[in-house]
């Protein structure tokens, strides 16, 4: 019997019951901790980028774009709080003599930071 493209390329097979199957595995990846940055990024390429999520899969990259972006995306958030902070100036003076403002204000300076990282860094391919 001829041997498959497969088996030249050195893969093998298992048979399971009257099949054979296939021997496939996913190439080793160094497994980095992926923060929540990193899992968003991850349900939006699974949920509406599939071709981009399996080459990433398969080629053993995901995880290493996955915290590459998470990284990025805490730096991104870290600065333009701090940067809108400053330029608002919401100070730790006003957190002293006026609480609930400054948690007004720093509530709104976040969600703003939250919504510039989404649009530049974790709803893009």
């Amino acid at each position: 019997m001829a041997k498959t493209i497969f088996e030249e390329m050195g893969g093998t097979y298992t048979q399971v019951g009257d099949y054979l199957l296939p021997d496939l595995k996913l190439p080793e990846e160094d497994q980095q901790p992926i923060g929540v940055w990193g899992q968003r990024h991850w349900r939006y390429l699974k949920e509406h980028h599939r071709a981009t999520y399996t080459t990433l899969l398969t080629s053993g990259k995901l995880n290493g774009h996955l915290a590459d972006i998470d990284r990025q995306a805490e730096e991104l958030f870290s600065r333009l709080v701090k940067q809108m902070a400053e330029a608002e100036g919401v100070t730790e003076q006003l957190k002293a003599d006026n609480q609930m403002e400054w948690v007004g204000r720093v509530n709104n300076i976040r969600n703003r930071a939250m919504e510039i990282v989404n649009s530049e860094l974790i709803y893009r391919v």
